[in-house]
C-alpha cells in the first residue's frame, strides 16, 4: 500500500498558521478570537481565505508551494501480520492537496481541544521506492518509481494540548495528536518490482489494486500513527512559538 495520500492532511498547518499572529499581520491573515461565539466559522473562513495563496506557497507564514507539496522521505515497517513490509519513500511529489475541502471544525477551550474534519477529492503521488516484504502473504520486493491516485479522501484529525509557562506567558503545548482516515478509490503502479520482472510486477499491480481496501486496512493502523507523529511536531512548532494570546486573543 503506498502511504503518501495521507500528506494531504499536512494542511492542518494552515488551521495553526492562520492562528500564528504577530505585531504586524498580513493583510489575507484573519484572527479568530476565543470569544467570538462563532469561532469555528471563523476559523473555517480563515483557512478558506488563504487557499488561493497555496500553490504558490506563503513565505510569511513559512509555508512551502503545495503544487505539488514536497516530501523528503517516509519509511514504513509493518513487522507481522498479513502485510509483512519494510519501506521507503524518497523525493515525493503530492498534487492536489491544495484543493482539500474543510468539512468541520470543532474547538473545546475548556478541555483544550480541536477537531477538524477533512475531504480531499483527489491526490496523484509519485516517489522513489524500495521495499521487501510480504503482502497478503505475497512475496514483494523491488525499487523504482511509484505513482498513484487517491481520490474521495476523508480524514479526522483529534489534538489535544496543555497549557505551559514560559517567558512569563502561557503557550500551547500538544500533547496527543490523532488521524483517522478514509480512501474512497486508489491505484497504484509500482515499476521494476521483482528486479524488472516485467511478468510478475503486472501480476503484483493487478493484485494489489484489487485488494487495495484489504491492503489499506491492514496497514492503515501504521500509517495514521506514523503521520500523527510528524504532525505533532510540526504542530508544536507553531504553538511553542506564539503565546496563547497572540494564537488566540480573547
Amino acid at each position: 500500500m503506498h502511504p503518501n495520500f495521507i500528506f494531504g492532511f499536512f494542511y492542518f498547518q494552515l488551521i495553526c498558521t492562520t492562528l500564528a499572529g504577530s505585531p504586524k499581520l498580513p493583510s489575507y491573515l484573519k484572527i479568530c478570537h476565543r470569544s467570538d461565539p462563532n469561532i469555528e466559522k471563523c476559523l473555517k473562513n480563515s483557512v478558506e481565505e488563504l487557499k488561493p495563496l497555496l500553490a504558490k506557497g506563503i513565505k510569511e507564514l513559512n509555508i512551502p508551494s503545495c503544487e505539488p507539496l514536497l516530501i523528503p522521505e517516509v519509511n514504513i515497517d509493518q513487522g507481522s501480520g498479513p502485510v509483512a513490509l519494510k519501506s521507503a519513500y524518497k523525493d515525493i511529489k503530492v498534487y492536489g492537496p491544495s484543493k482539500f475541502v474543510i468539512k468541520q471544525i470543532k474547538v473545546d477551550f475548556e478541555k483544550d481541544k480541536m477537531r477538524l474534519k477533512i475531504w480531499l477529492p483527489h491526490l496523484e503521488v509519485i516517489c522513489r521506492y524500495v521495499m521487501d516484504g510480504k503482502i497478503l502473504m505475497m512475496p514483494i520486493t523491488g525499487s523504482g518509481l511509484s505513482k498513484a491516485n487517491y481520490s474521495n479522501i476523508d480524514a479526522t484529525i483529534t489534538i489535544r494540548a496543555e497549557k505551559i509557562n514560559r517567558d512569563n506567558d502561557k503557550y500551547y503545548n500538544v500533547t496527543d495528536f490523532y488521524v483517522q482516515f478514509e480512501i474512497g478509490e486508489a491505484n497504484i503502479n509500482f515499476d521494476n518490482l521483482f528486479n524488472g520482472d516485467k511478468e510478475l510486477g503486472e501480476a503484483m499491480n493487478l493484485f494489489l489494486n484489487d485488494n487495495w481496501k484489504q491492503v489499506a486496512g491492514e496497514i492503515k493502523p501504521v500509517l495514521e500513527d506514523s503521520i500523527a507523529s510528524i504532525f505533532k511536531k510540526f504542530s508544536n512548532r507553531i504553538f511553542h512559538k506564539y503565546p496563547i494570546n497572540v494564537l488566540l486573543p480573547k
